[in-house]
């Protein structure tokens, strides 16, 4: 697996982090919780594989904004949080900038 595979995955893990975070009802539920707890750590393995090649910056950088991206994302989608013009330009600009670090 290359660095910028394993940092795609690991961006596409946090994301499904952020949504187990309220099934766990403030970490009260001890199956969500562990799952929460499981995709954290595995988010955070695959960025340090990731790390292997691609400098830490750029790495943690690319990493959230994919996170962030992926975490609105699923929250329209799944929670029918709200879509207007700044949140899809905030979107937009977060998606250019992980294209620029990946190019750069």
């Amino acid at each position: 697996m290359t660095g910028w595979t394993a940092l795609l995955l690991a961006g596409l893990v946090e994301a499904a982090w952020s949504q187990s975070i309220k099934p766990t009802e403030n970490f009260t539920r001890p199956l969500p919780t562990v799952i929460c707890f499981l995709l954290a750590a595995g988010a955070v393995w695959l960025l340090s594989k990731a790390m292997d090649t691609v400098p830490v910056g750029t790495a943690y950088a690319v990493f959230t904004g994919i996170g962030a991206v992926g975490a609105v994302t699923l929250g329209v989608v799944l929670d029918d949080d709200p879509v207007n013009a700044g949140r899809i330009a905030a979107l937009g600009l977060i998606v250019t900038g992980v294209v620029l670090a990946r190019l750069a």
